[in-house]
């Protein structure tokens, strides 16, 4: 089983952000709905595309998506 993307973006989260990474991070952390399990772009780029706390997020998630799946690729060798 793949590592789930906010898995991935907890590596992102800090107590004062400082970048926007972390600040989706935070947003994720502190949302008790968010799909934590999910690995699947579609499910997730929705929910966050719907979801109006990150409306002002939506292309930061994109970019940490790439990264993810890079990484992804890189753990399963």
């Amino acid at each position: 089983m793949n590592r789930s993307f906010y898995h991935f973006a907890m590596k992102y989260r800090e107590p004062q952000p400082i970048s926007e990474q972390s600040k989706l991070a935070n947003a994720m952390y502190d949302d008790l709905d968010f799909p934590k399990m999910s690995e699947d772009y579609h499910e997730l780029s929705n929910y966050i595309e719907l979801t109006e706390i990150y409306n002002d997020k939506i292309s930061i998630f994109d970019q940490m998506w790439e990264e993810y799946k890079i990484e992804i690729k890189l753990e399963l060798g």
